[in-house]
């Protein structure tokens, strides 16, 4: 058992099916951010699977589509440069729903970028089918990856499997370093996180605008006045347009006050202490097409 292997895994697919979820089930902790809207993640986030004889490290990329904007362009070129350097993709496909052209597509579009790249294929949310459509999901995967991509059928609710896919996405990494020493779960430093947790909150439940349209900065991190258990943060959620902020805002600045307690709770964990989270929405016009922008606000 002399050998350790280590090596960086990205997780491709179309929206919802299940990556973020995956991620964070073989981390152990929540760090690629789920939501239920297409596109919410933004950051190459690493979570870190920690193994005797193994370190994965995963790359979370905002998936794949076809761009419309300056910053849909900007996505998908990271996305590409992250394909190439990785040295397994894995794509998944919930177990519920038929092979369609969407999956069709990113196959085709991994196999153009990283023709050399090893291809895994996950069948995920196992847990929400019989034997029998298994079966068949598990077949029509392999047929559209070819004979020599390994599928693992995977459930990262109920953790189904979740071991095996760890061991075969171990058994096809290089030999290796350990990267990041055993304890890390992320290299993304905190802030970065704190503000997609932001973000996240934002934007639960809002399903009338486009997830792309929101971007959070955390302006300043500094200790609560007279208190030394507890930190105060400022952060600026940035909208396009006055209708946009009137909803993060909600009635009676309702909806922010959830947004801040959902995000307060999520980055009081990351932290392990007390926060003060002030939250103040800020209309950006257009600043998806706006390369001056895009860079302010970390693109």
């Amino acid at each position: 058992m002399g050998d350790f292997h280590s090596g960086f895994v990205c997780f491709v697919g179309r929206p919802n099916t299940g990556k973020s979820t995956l991620t964070n089930a073989l981390v152990g902790e929540k760090i690629a951010i789920t939501s239920d809207r297409p596109q919410t993640t933004r950051h190459t986030i690493r979570g870190i699977v920690n193994r005797e004889n193994a370190q994965i490290i995963l790359v979370d990329t905002p998936g794949l589509h076809r761009p419309r904007t300056l910053l849909g362009k900007r996505l998908n070129d990271l996305v590409r440069d992250t394909y190439s350097e990785v040295d397994v993709i894995a794509q998944c496909f919930p177990a519920d729903e038929k092979i369609g052209p969407g999956d069709q597509w990113i196959a085709e579009q991994i196999r153009a970028v990283a023709p050399k790249t090893t291809i895994l294929g996950v069948v995920t949310k196992i847990d929400k089918v019989g034997r029998d459509q298994l079966l068949a999901q598990l077949l029509a995967v392999t047929k559209l990856l070819g004979p020599k991509a390994e599928v693992v059928p995977v459930s990262a609710v109920s953790k189904d499997n979740v071991d095996t896919l760890v061991e075969v996405l171990t058994q096809q990494l290089p030999d290796g370093p350990q990267y990041y020493p055993g304890g890390e779960l992320t290299d993304e430093p905190e802030e970065t996180l704190m503000a997609e947790f932001i973000r996240e909150a934002a934007l639960e439940g809002v399903t009338d605008e486009l997830p792309h349209s929101i971007a959070v900065t955390i302006e300043e991190v500094i200790e609560r006045e007279g208190r030394d258990d507890m930190l105060e943060i400022h952060a600026f959620i940035y909208v396009e347009r006055q209708s946009q902020k009137a909803i993060v805002i909600g009635k009676g600045g309702s909806r922010l006050k959830e947004i801040g307690t959902t995000a307060r709770k999520q980055i009081e964990k990351l932290l392990g202490t007390k926060v003060f989270l002030s939250l103040h929405v800020k209309v950006a016009k257009e600043w998806q097409r706006d390369p001056k922008q895009l860079g302010r606000l970390g693109f």
